[in-house]
């Protein structure tokens, strides 16, 4: 909520408001604590009743093409983030201070190709034009949806249809024309004597039943300084997983059965994204909170049967005095 979208979308006072609540009903924010990298977690886990992971699905999808290891290609998370903590900076007046160009991605008179749809992919479109770019892209693998709902989608599943958020009505109203190119992949990043990303080549694709299809003969060159990879996340970070040895599914997510939200180790629970996969803000607070109603159960059972045992061991006590 406060890096990965953006104040057009939200604005941080209100989450700030929401943690302060939270701080003044007696939690403690630990922050600047990568849990695995410079915090043991199994020590975490040692010197406490229970353990909960929400740590979310951050591990991005990757483009594995020849170049995408060049300067000026970046991850939608990456982009934003530095985005957010820039505005925060400036805000709080510190961002003279602390200047280095190094430190922030500047969307400023490039030529942006933004690869990937979605609420991430539109964020990154209304954050480069925010930072005034020259030009904006959107490929997208799929082909342009229809105007309304086909036969094979139904009411009540979600319609796949074309629409137009805020970032897209943007670059229209700007450049005169919509930002997305549908049904096209990027087959190579070309860049310049001195590393940077100048241009990537794409080919246009159609879908078959055994999935995407290349197109003979239909490649493109575009002009890019940079691009942002917004193509979803695909599980959480593997190092907590690893460190406690906990289970994972099919797609390496943590193996928690939803309503109970227990993993394979005793007192460790997990919820939201890093259980059921990348979703939206609305399932990480039912979850949140689904977590901790069963955490709490299992710390009201765990003292339960402590109180027992101390009772049938003082009796026996008793006994032996007899």
């Amino acid at each position: 909520l406060m890096y990965g979208i953006p104040n057009m979308k939200l604005e941080k006072d209100t989450v700030d408001r929401r943690v302060n609540l939270l701080r003044e009903e007696g939690i403690e924010f630990v922050t600047n604590a990568n849990i695995g990298k410079n915090i043991d977690v199994n020590e975490l886990r040692a010197n406490h009743d229970a353990l909960v992971l929400t740590v979310g699905a951050t591990k991005p999808r990757d483009l594995p093409v020849p170049g995408s290891e060049l300067k000026g290609v970046h991850f939608a998370m990456e982009f934003l983030t530095k985005n957010q903590k820039k505005l925060l900076m400036t805000k709080e007046g510190r961002l003279e201070s602390n200047w280095d160009k190094n430190k922030f991605i500047d969307a400023a008179g490039k030529n942006v190709i933004v690869i990937g749809g979605g609420d991430t992919g539109t964020d990154c479109i209304g954050t480069s034009m925010r930072h005034r770019c020259k030009s904006v892209v959107n490929f997208e693998l799929m082909p342009k949806p229809p105007p309304q709902r086909g036969p094979d989608n139904p009411w009540p599943q979600w319609p796949r249809v074309f629409g137009v958020d805020y970032g897209h009505a943007e670059v229209i109203a700007v450049f005169g024309k919509d930002p997305r190119v549908y049904s096209v992949m990027t087959k190579e990043f070309i860049g310049d004597e001195e590393g940077n990303v100048k241009a990537l080549i794409t080919q246009d694709v159609e879908m078959t039943p055994n999935g995407p299809r290349a197109i003979e003969d239909s490649e493109r060159e575009w002009p890019c300084d940079l691009c942002v990879l917004s193509m979803g996340f695909v599980s959480p970070e593997q190092y907590i997983i690893e460190d406690l040895q906990l289970d994972v599914d099919q797609r390496n997510n943590i193996h928690a059965v939803y309503g109970d939200f227990r993993t394979s180790i005793e007192g460790v629970f997990a919820g939201g994204d890093c259980r059921r996969g990348q979703s939206l803000v609305v399932w990480a607070i039912n979850e949140g909170r689904g977590v901790a109603k069963a955490t709490n159960a299992y710390l009201e059972q765990k003292k339960s049967e402590e109180a027992s045992s101390y009772n049938v061991t003082g009796s026996f006590a008793n006994l032996s005095s007899i």
